[in-house]
């Protein structure tokens, strides 16, 4: 399955262990991540090669080619936000899942938007621990 993950870049990236341990999971489990060069530390410097316009067309078609869009939603991002809207604003017509976690400790700093998604296409667990958001992932993203 092709999964675009969604993390904070440019903001806070401290829950930055835990999606580099979900996307090993989701590869673990045979998924393709579209995203996973923004686990990278370098990844400002990488993504600055291209223009702002350049990362928005490329990553529109990557939210668009899809299956899942798995976001860890930990730290405050606008581009988060933005890719789970994109996906479940058009998940009606195209069968796309979201599933969206974040650290319950940081719920009071994450958007209530986010924190309180009931959109029938999207699964949200506020986390304690990464075990946990593994656990998650098995349930719903293994095979």
């Amino acid at each position: 399955m092709r999964i675009y993950l969604a993390c904070t870049v440019r903001g806070n990236r401290d829950a930055l262990a835990a999606a580099r341990a979900l996307c090993a999971r989701l590869e673990q489990h045979g998924h393709d991540v579209l995203t996973r060069h923004l686990l990278a530390d370098d990844v400002e410097a990488v993504e600055s090669r291209l223009t702002e316009e350049q990362v928005f067309r490329r990553d529109l078609e990557w939210l668009e080619s899809c299956q899942a869009l798995v976001a860890e939603a930990s730290g405050s991002s606008y581009g988060v936000g933005f890719e789970v809207g994109y996906v479940l604003a058009g998940a009606a017509r195209t069968d796309q899942r979201v599933y969206l976690l974040f650290d319950r400790s940081q719920r009071s700093r994450i958007s209530r938007m986010i924190a309180g998604t009931a959109h029938p296409a999207c699964r949200v667990l506020p986390y304690r621990d990464v075990a946990e958001a593994l656990a998650f992932i098995d349930a719903h993203l293994g095979r």
